[in-house]
C-alpha cells in the first residue's frame, strides 16, 4: 500500500467515526440524562437512608474475622 491508499483508508475511517459516534452516544446520554431527573426526584434524606442500609448490607467484613 502506498501513502495515497493509506491516506483514503484513514480519511474513510475518521468520516465513519465522527458520523457514527453522535448517532451511538445519544441513547447512552439519555439513559444518564433519565438516570439524573429519577435521582433529583427523590429528597436528599431518603438518598442518604438507602446508601447507609446499603453500606451495612454490603459493608466489608473485618480483618480479624475475615482471617479466621
Amino acid at each position: 500500500m502506498n501513502r495515497r491508499h493509506i491516506a483514503w483508508l484513514l480519511t474513510a475511517v475518521y468520516l465513519l467515526v465522527v458520523g457514527i459516534w453522535p448517532a451511538a452516544i445519544t441513547p447512552v446520554a439519555l439513559v444518564g440524562a433519565g438516570i439524573a431527573v429519577a435521582v433529583s426526584a427523590l429528597p436528599a434524606p431518603a438518598l442518604i437512608a438507602a446508601g447507609i442500609a446499603a453500606w451495612l448490607k454490603w459493608r466489608p467484613a473485618p480483618a480479624a474475622l475475615a482471617a479466621a
